[in-house]
């Protein structure tokens, strides 16, 4: 039986490159009897009818992303609430979490479409902006939660309580809260470590900090992170999520984040290899 009947197409929005990938894809499913329903940016390229995000997520059993990982992580964050699982067409740069690419698609869709897959749970970040007691933003993230410094070249200086237990007050430009799948982002390039997509885990990483023993920090995934900014350094700092979505902050403010119950649903090709995607996008192992 097939697993699978209405599918959603969701795309990079502006980029033309994606144009002959996205045509391809609707026809290959057309003929195949699939139902097949688009988000704003496929729909305008396919000339065909759209509908709000909400009641896409609600009408589709399976989402193709096509584009980079930020398109993917965008489409994630917004089906997480109806746990819709998600192939990902590699049309970016990087493609840590979309691994098709164009030339294999049609060959790795036609198994993948007959249930011959590999599926992945990965854990959504759900951070509150607190003062003076009250929520005044939030914001959710597949890849990182990131505090960081404001338009000014200096240091914000915060204190950090896991579970209600004091950890440390430091200096630094930021601190990066990432899941495993955003391990391979941002936090790798401050010094974070990489964790396996497997691992129920956060990992906080402190950027440029201004002590050298302040090093990355790996803990549970069901634990409660609170970060508050130290009254007494009046520097402005911003809240990002997947780089996105900015809340700024004064001091005195304060972030509780903890992990959403809901889950991401990745799809991936039988064949899939999580430590030949480290290879190839790190390059281990290539002479220079």
């Amino acid at each position: 039986m097939n697993p699978f009947s209405h599918i959603g197409l969701f795309t990079k929005p502006n980029d033309t490159r994606v144009d002959k990938t996205l045509f391809q894809l609707h026809e290959f499913l057309l003929e195949r009897g699939y139902h097949v329903h688009c988000d704003r940016d496929a729909g305008i390229i396919l000339g065909l009818p759209t509908m709000p995000s909400d009641l896409l997520a609600r009408q589709i059993d399976l989402a193709i992303v096509v584009g980079g990982d930020g398109t993917l992580l965008s489409t994630g964050r917004l089906l997480a609430d109806h746990e819709v699982p998600l192939i990902g067409i590699n049309l970016g740069r990087v493609g840590f979490l979309v691994d098709i690419s164009p030339a294999d698609m049609l060959t790795q869709l036609e198994q993948m479409l007959a249930g011959q897959y590999k599926e992945e749970a990965r854990f959504v970040l759900h951070a509150d902006v607190i003062r003076e007691e009250e929520i005044i933003g939030s914001g959710e993230a597949l890849n990182d939660v990131v505090l960081h410094v404001r338009n000014e070249v200096r240091m914000i200086e915060f204190t950090t309580r896991i579970d209600g237990y004091f950890v440390n007050t430091q200096r630094a430009d930021g601190i990066i809260i990432t899941t495993p799948t955003g391990s391979t982002a941002y936090a790798l390039s401050s010094g974070g470590p990489i964790l396996h997509p497997a691992l129920q885990a956060l990992a906080l990483v402190p950027i440029c900090p201004h002590t050298l023993s302040d090093r990355p920090l790996v803990i549970s995934n069901q634990s409660v992170i609170d970060i508050q900014l130290c009254e007494d350094r009046d520097i402005p700092a911003r809240v990002s999520f997947d780089g996105h979505n900015n809340i700024e902050l004064e001091s005195g403010d304060a972030l509780r984040i903890h992990t959403r119950p809901e889950k991401v649903r990745l799809l991936h090709p039988q064949s899939y290899d999580y430590y030949h995607i480290l290879r190839e996008k790190l390059h281990w192992g290539v002479q220079p």
